[in-house]
């Protein structure tokens, strides 16, 4: 029976694989703090590396990680001159738009950084609150897209070396071609070949990654 004991995700800047779908929003997070502003939206789908990259870019300016949705009037960060902040999703449904609208002002006001992550750039229906929705658009975006082609290959490499995990020759491409192409669902795969590996306790093989790409097709149905 294989033991749920977790595994870590390495999110340095050394485990950033740079590709032409995310090099654009590399360059502009980690060129700070030469930003045209003093905060900046991060937009992607999910699996496409903005926590990664917030993460890159927090240790690099000393900064903090935070969730949107911890963000309320009582719990609003006190922001100083040269803080750096990484607010994560903050297009989530939880999201308090009058904290966040209070947080971009403060820290503009006492000369912070923020670096705000979505999935979206502001729409018709969000934020509701119309001064943020105005505030949000006129801060510059960097925009993340799903990986192609080599970078997916790569990230599948990735994952296998973080978990330890032992894969016969072919099977990268073998799963490379069979696959959605996203990252969420690259992760998802190396989870679960991770725990049948585990249970099996042999090397994955094309047979096991057949069956567990089977079995996710089965539940995405």
């Amino acid at each position: 029976m294989p033991l749920s004991l977790g595994y870590l995700e390495r999110f340095g800047a050394e485990d950033f694989l740079v590709a032409p779908t995310n090099e654009e929003a590399h360059a502009l997070v980690m060129g700070w703090p030469s930003w045209p502003a003093f905060a900046l939206r991060l937009v992607g789908p999910a699996g496409a590396g903005k926590s990664h990259l917030a993460a890159m870019w927090a240790e690099l300016s000393g900064g903090r990680l935070i969730e949107a949705a911890d963000l309320s009037p009582e719990t609003e960060p006190e922001l100083h001159e040269g803080d750096t902040l990484a607010v994560e999703n903050i297009d989530r449904p939880e999201v308090s738009d009058r904290a966040l609208f209070h947080l971009l002002n403060s820290a503009r006001e006492h000369g912070a950084w923020l670096l705000l992550t979505a999935r979206q750039g502001p729409t018709a229906t969000w934020p509701a609150l119309p001064d943020l929705a105005s505030r949000l658009r006129a801060l510059p975006a960097a925009s993340l897209a799903l990986p192609e082609g080599e970078l997916l290959g790569a990230v599948l490499v990735k994952l296998c070396d973080e978990r330890q995990l032992v894969v016969e020759p072919g099977v990268i491409d073998y799963m490379f071609n069979r696959m959605e192409r996203s990252l969420a669902t690259a992760r998802r795969l190396i989870a679960a070949l991770d725990s049948e590996a585990l249970a099996r306790g042999r090397p994955v093989t094309r047979r096991v990654a057949a069956a567990v790409l089977a079995r996710m097709g089965d539940d995405d149905g």
